[in-house]
């Protein structure tokens, strides 16, 4: 991935091909960019969220416009799947955007 600011999808599996664990990884990260609703809910940002890949990977998407808002919490995200060796995939399609 680039060092420009796009918008990408975490995905988990390691390079070497393993699956990622623990199995709620992608709920447990966005849960971190999560925030309460004025209901008083938890509700996962609009920028950060859960989804499973075609091949059935958990994956976590992630919307460029996160960095104009947090880039600390963008930079993290990135962090997190380099420092677990996990597959970043820009997401090119404007329909694919979060």
């Amino acid at each position: 991935m680039s060092q420009s600011i796009e918008s990408f999808v975490i995905v988990g599996v390691t390079r070497e091909g393993k699956t990622f664990r623990p199995s709620d990884w992608a709920d447990r990260l966005c849960g971190i960019m999560s925030a309460f609703g004025a209901d008083n809910r938890m509700m996962y940002s609009p920028y950060v969220r859960p989804g499973c890949s075609l091949k059935g990977h958990k994956v976590v998407l992630v919307d460029a416009r996160l960095y104009e808002v947090e880039p600390l919490a963008y930079k993290f995200l990135i962090n997190f799947a380099k420092d677990n060796d996990l597959i970043l995939d820009k997401i090119e399609d404007e329909h694919m955007k979060i």
